[in-house]
């Protein structure tokens, strides 16, 4: 399936490269059931775009994390696409039959992601002042993910986490614990959905 013209604004070959990483998911989700089966339809709009957008949130990011990568979304994609600008991407995922989907694209596109096959709480200290941003996509409430990342955000990384539209809730409960700025973003994708670019945290306690 081609990508929509009007939904993404890239090189061509990047857009090819998406192309090609849309087209080996729906051969490899019959046997490994990488993504939810109910999005299948909807991979532009719903996976490739939703985490294409993430990329203008930080313009100047040199190295980027993503954590709970799954089968690339938005680590992949963001590698793929950041790519022309020498952004280096960094993918955590601990399930083994998702970071060989993973190790299979950027091997196949030619895309240069590293990919970490592990637990998040072994890979996020050795990036601590080393990532620009930390990602998350669908992986935890934000309570929990500023439990995660808050040694990188205090270094000075971006915390860039898709939220649904249980966003402000989240974003209430963080508060009760931590103190931070929050941009609250609109997604291009879903008027549901929110991002929420993180910075500057400190802990109440």
């Amino acid at each position: 399936m081609k990508a929509p013209a009007a939904a993404i604004d890239v090189s061509r070959e990047t857009k090819e490269k998406l192309e090609l990483m849309e087209r080996e998911l729906r051969r490899w989700q019959a046997i490994k059931n990488l993504v939810g089966p109910a999005t299948l339809d909807q991979i532009w709009d719903r996976h490739i775009v939703d985490s294409l957008q993430l990329l203008d949130l930080a313009p100047d990011a040199q190295t980027w994390l993503d954590l709970g990568s799954g089968a690339g979304f938005p680590g992949l994609v963001l590698a793929i696409a950041g790519s022309e600008r020498g952004l280096k991407v960094h993918l955590v995922e601990s399930n083994s039959r998702k970071c060989a989907f993973l190790r299979h694209i950027t091997r196949l596109a030619g895309v240069s992601a590293t990919i970490h096959e592990a637990r998040l709480e072994t890979v996020i200290p050795g990036f601590t002042g080393q990532a620009d941003v930390v990602s998350a996509r669908a992986l935890a409430a934000l309570p929990l993910l500023l439990e995660w990342t808050e040694p990188l955000l205090k270094a000075g990384a971006i915390g860039i986490f898709p939220k649904g539209r249980d966003a402000e809730i989240e974003l209430t409960e963080a508060r009760k614990r931590w103190t931070f700025t929050a941009d609250i973003l609109p997604s291009r994708t879903d008027s549901e959905a929110r991002i929420l670019r993180i910075t500057s945290i400190e802990s109440h306690s």
